[in-house]
């Protein structure tokens, strides 16, 4: 009924008439148009609807400023709209408009900066490899490392709780922001297969234990088992790319896959390590120490279904064609 009310004065009739139409009190009806006139909205303090204090027009001027912008904050995209049409509305509003035309606040996804050489290189590749099929894919051995932390901030395992009470003790979890303990793993999956979990102890990976720790006692054995067409996958990283590395690849005649730089959205062993970390955090025992969470990785890492690793390796032609498609750009895997 208030918003009746509010149309029918807006359509020029007197106050004083409309009181009486709808037989309630002048000052019942007069209160209500102040505050329409001030606020915007229907007063709720008598329980009527609201009217709504943007057109269609300003609600797609609403959404587009925050599409410019997506790092805009409600508030932000307020005092815009002031400014360009002298209408003031709140925080709130703003927020039910942008809802109302599809865009919601969501963290955003983490990625690498990538430079127009990046793309360059990347869509250069894609283009290199796009006729590959999944049987080319499968004689690709994948492979990366990765850090497991104890109290890791990758967020993997939610909580259940009620609204408003993220403060309370118990539904809190205790972080360190430069955690002391981690432990950085190698693996490399493939069709059908894949190598053990190794764990790099004691210090950083360098070329030399890369060969005596990685290429040796676990490449070298893939590259005997699969036949001449059999392709290493490591990327660019400083460890990887040493003359003594090139020389031991060469040596042991294990061919070497040219990898982009700035690309670990392409390598689907990330994906792996990511289903690696939920489950490791999602354990009814979740590992307390740094031998305990060498040993759940190690366990988690065996139990990871092999129809998983062989979905993300048949996915690089997918990947391959969504970054043709961004012209190098990053790809959502």
């Amino acid at each position: 009924m208030r918003v009746r009310i509010i149309g029918k004065i807006e359509e020029g009739r007197k106050i004083t008439d409309v009181a009486r139409e709808f037989d309630i009190a002048h000052s019942v009806v007069s209160r209500l148009w102040k505050s329409f006139k001030t606020t915007g909205m229907c007063s709720r303090r008598h329980g009527g609807g609201r009217v709504r204090s943007t057109t269609p027009a300003e609600d797609r001027y609403i959404v587009l400023s925050a599409k410019k912008n997506r790092r805009t904050i409600a508030q932000q995209v307020a005092n815009q709209f002031l400014a360009a049409s002298g209408k003031q509305i709140s925080r709130k509003t703003v927020a039910r408009r942008l809802k109302g035309g599809g865009l919601y606040a969501r963290r955003p996804f983490g990625c690498v900066p990538l430079t127009r050489q990046h793309r360059t290189a990347r869509l250069q590749w894609c283009r290199e490899h796009h006729n590959w099929t999944e049987q080319d894919w499968a004689c690709v051995l994948f492979s990366d490392e990765s850090r497991f932390c104890l109290s890791s901030d990758c967020r993997r395992q939610l909580i259940w709780r009620e609204s408003g009470t993220a403060y309370r003790p118990e539904n809190m979890q205790e972080k360190d922001r430069y955690p002391t303990c981690s432990i950085m793993v190698w693996a490399g999956i493939m069709i059908n297969g894949r190598t053990r979990l190794h764990v790099v102890a004691n210090g950083t990976m360098t070329g030399q234990r890369y060969i005596d720790e990685v290429l040796l006692p676990h490449v070298r054995l893939f590259r005997g088992a699969v036949d001449d067409k059999f392709v290493f996958m490591d990327d660019n990283a400083t460890c990887h790319r040493t003359l003594a590395v090139q020389d031991c690849l060469d040596s042991e005649g294990i061919q070497r896959l040219v990898w982009p730089a700035r690309s670990p959205d392409l390598n689907p062993a990330e994906n792996v390590w990511d289903a690696l970390g939920r489950q490791v955090a999602g354990r009814n025992y979740p590992p307390t120490n740094k031998n305990t969470l060498i040993r759940a990785l190690a366990e988690e890492w065996d139990k990871l279904p092999q129809q998983l690793l062989d979905n993300v390796v048949q996915s690089m032609v997918r990947r391959v064609e969504c970054c043709i498609t961004l012209h190098g750009g990053h790809i959502p895997y």
